[in-house]
């Protein structure tokens, strides 16, 4: 599972593969901003109805 680092150094890596798994992903469904992890989690949690280990796991 990666972390919050993590997240942060490939955010444009991960973000495609989140794009190219679900279509109705939108770049404001995908904004990364520092401080805001669990906002923007909670928005992939709801639109995608996954839970954060479900759509973490996605990068493993």
């Amino acid at each position: 599972m990666p972390n919050s680092e993590e997240i942060k150094g490939n955010w444009n890596e991960m973000k495609g593969k989140l794009k190219q798994k679900f279509a109705e992903l939108t770049e404001d469904d995908l904004l990364f901003e520092e401080g805001q992890e669990d906002e923007m989690w909670g928005k992939l949690q709801q639109k995608l109805g996954k839970t954060k280990k479900e759509i973490e796991s996605l990068f493993e």
